[in-house]
């Protein structure tokens, strides 16, 4: 299991009208952060979240055209390919007070958004796909 020490946080605002996944994947690979944690609010213009089916292992995408509020967005940084990769999943509020949520996708447009970026030292993990799940994961870091 990687002993990991804290390195630097970003707390930032996001521009409006830019992709949330593109953005922040941009951040992170400018500040070749390899190993973080992400958080954010804020709310979007539309957004594009994804559902893994574990019988056809695939990612099912759901579109919520028009406003919504981001009541949590959480996620992890890491290496996929040997590049950094953002994964991250995202709970959004409708107007009724209704809940959804999933994999955060290309397709979100950012009304506005507060983040914190820790970024991590130490061993940083790798994501390579596991044959059983179909999923990236990281390579070691197991109990």
């Amino acid at each position: 299991m990687p002993i990991l020490q804290l390195k630097r946080t970003f707390i930032c605002q996001l521009p409006h009208g830019v992709d949330l996944l593109d953005e922040l994947t941009a951040i992170v690979k400018r500040e070749d952060i390899r190993m973080g944690r992400l958080s954010a609010i804020g709310a979007t213009i539309n957004a594009t979240v994804a559902f893994y089916d574990q019988n056809t292992q695939t990612y099912n995408p759901l579109e919520f055209p028009g406003g919504m509020e981001i009541l949590s967005l959480t996620g992890n940084i890491s290496v996929r390919d040997g590049s950094p990769f953002v994964h991250a999943h995202i709970v959004l509020g409708d107007k009724e007070g209704k809940a959804f949520g999933g994999h955060l996708m290309k397709g979100t447009t950012v009304y506005a958004l507060e983040v914190f970026i820790e970024e991590y030292e130490g061993d940083w993990l790798e994501r390579k796909q596991d044959p059983l799940t179909g999923l990236y994961l990281w390579s070691g870091g197991k109990f």
